[in-house]
């Protein structure tokens, strides 16, 4: 699955996993060795979505989106160990690798689509 930003018309990352499940959620990017592709995590409605990288040994970023798919927050360079909430309500994290959201000039109130 492809993440495009559709008001920038650029490719965010070319490989996705849309993740529904709640263990899915839980587990993440823990103990991966290298994230290979992006993570999308879908939540029941929007709120308040806290993050955390424990067990995961390498920054990424992050981009929350509301249901209509549009960025209203935005977590560049997660640290391993780290804790996140986003600042406005979301539907989605799509957890995304290191610099990706620099590369794509992705910026809050731009359109997602996957």
């Amino acid at each position: 699955m492809l993440v495009r930003n559709t008001t920038k018309g650029r490719v965010v990352q070319r490989d996705a996993e849309l993740i529904e499940d709640i263990l899915s959620k839980f587990i993440g990017l823990m103990f991966s060795a290298k994230q290979k592709k992006a993570l999308i995590f879908k939540f029941d409605k929007e709120k308040v979505i806290a993050l955390h990288m424990l067990f995961v040994f390498y920054p990424i970023d992050v981009l929350f989106l509301d249901k209509g798919k549009i960025v209203v927050d935005k977590k560049e360079n997660f640290k391993p160990f780290a804790f996140y909430n986003s600042r406005k309500k979301a539907m989605y994290a799509v957890e995304l690798q290191n610099e990706a959201i620099k590369k794509s000039k992705t910026g809050v109130g731009d359109k997602i689509e996957f």
